[in-house]
């Protein structure tokens, strides 16, 4: 009886250390850490502290977020929220404003709203961060990596190689200066090809930078169709086209330089993986196909005022629409909790090489 006994208890332990083994092992995220550069579009919380106009840290931004309005510049999680959980972290990035130490381990967010590739884009809207200050941010976090690694450069190195890096910027470059002839002089002093090129060769220097930092699965978004987002909608009268076609054009030659940056990344950085995800060719599948997708208003903010609820922004403790299911986008410039999962769900694990290039993002968690 006492074998019989022991024997029992020694198959039970076996099945609990097995068990907690898979489901420590289920809890893992698929990459050490993930790492956060852009705009408002993926900021969760970096801008609330600082004197700016791009900021969303009040109701009712995050009505659909468990902790209401935290910074993130929709009704609920942004595309980096979802990336995150898709990659299997428990917990979303946390915006580098609030991290330090060892949780700077897992990653952090860099995106500041109004942020541009160029330092003068957003200063129409007050403090921000500019690529190159979030770049400098993440050099911070490497010294602070370091430390944790006890100086050695080859761990710390194996490290990030294993982590993904994501950047979306390029949106403010033309919203908050190519095309705001007002505020900037970029206009007159560019051609559009001029202003592109110079663009790509700026962000090619702090890609470049990230890279030197330790970056090697590195994801690029390219610029959406800011020409047909409510707030471009509620100031164009086009002649036979819903969108701005001059500021989608524009943008095209910026994202087809960016692509071909990521060909060349791709090529001459040893180690490098650079995936390219066409935010162009992705927004313009959700408008075409939305009801496939169960949008019914894709030219409309859900939440904003004026035409198209594009003219000014959401303002403090306006309501906003009933089903926010039902809508694109969630303000003038932003998309909705489920258009971003639908964006999020396509790079991730979409065969097409028309939303993520060369590989998607599952394959390049994937790649050595």
């Amino acid at each position: 009886m006492g074998k019989f006994f022991e024997f029992v208890i020694l198959a039970f332990l076996s099945f609990f250390l097995l068990t907690s083994k898979a489901w420590s092992q289920q809890q893992e995220p698929q990459v050490p850490c993930f790492f956060i550069f852009g705009d408002s579009l993926v900021d969760n919380g970096n801008n609330n502290g600082i004197l700016t106009l791009a900021r969303a840290n009040y109701m009712p931004y995050g009505v659909d977020f468990p902790q209401g309005a935290t910074g993130r510049f929709t009704n609920g999680r942004t595309y980096v929220d979802i990336l995150a959980q898709l990659l299997g972290f428990s917990n979303y990035i946390p915006p580098y404003a609030r991290t330090r130490g060892r949780a700077l381990l897992r990653g952090a967010n860099y995106a500041s709203g109004a942020a541009g590739i160029r330092d003068e884009t957003g200063n129409n809207l007050g403090d921000h961060m500019p690529m190159n200050q979030q770049v400098q941010n993440f050099a911070r976090t490497a010294e602070v990596l370091r430390r944790l690694f006890r100086g050695n450069n080859n761990t710390l190195n194996a490290y990030l190689s294993k982590c993904i890096f994501y950047s979306g910027l390029g949106s403010n470059d033309y919203l908050n200066n190519y095309f705001m002839t007002d505020f900037y002089s970029t206009h007159s002093q560019y051609t559009s090809q001029a202003y592109a090129a110079a663009l790509v060769q700026d962000y090619c220097n702090q890609l470049s930078e990230l890279y030197n930092l330790g970056a090697r699965k590195v994801i690029v978004a390219a610029v959406g169709q800011i020409g047909c987002i409510p707030y471009e909608l509620a100031r164009y009268d086009g002649n036979g086209s819903r969108c701005n076609e001059e500021i989608n054009n524009a943008i095209l030659l910026f994202n087809s330089g960016l692509k071909r940056l990521v060909d060349r990344f791709n090529k001459v950085l040893p180690g490098a993986k650079f995936v390219f995800l066409d935010s162009f060719e992705s927004s313009k599948d959700l408008v075409a196909n939305a009801k496939t997708y169960g949008f019914e208003v894709v030219d409309k903010g859900c939440c904003g005022v004026g035409r198209n609820n594009g003219q000014i922004t959401c303002l403090p403790l306006q309501q906003p629409c009933e089903d926010r299911s039902k809508y694109i986008f969630w303000d003038a410039f932003h998309p909705t909790e489920v258009a971003n999962i639908l964006l999020a769900k396509k790079s991730y694990s979409s065969k097409s090489k028309a939303f993520a290039y060369p590989i998607n993002i599952q394959q390049l968690v994937g790649s050595n």
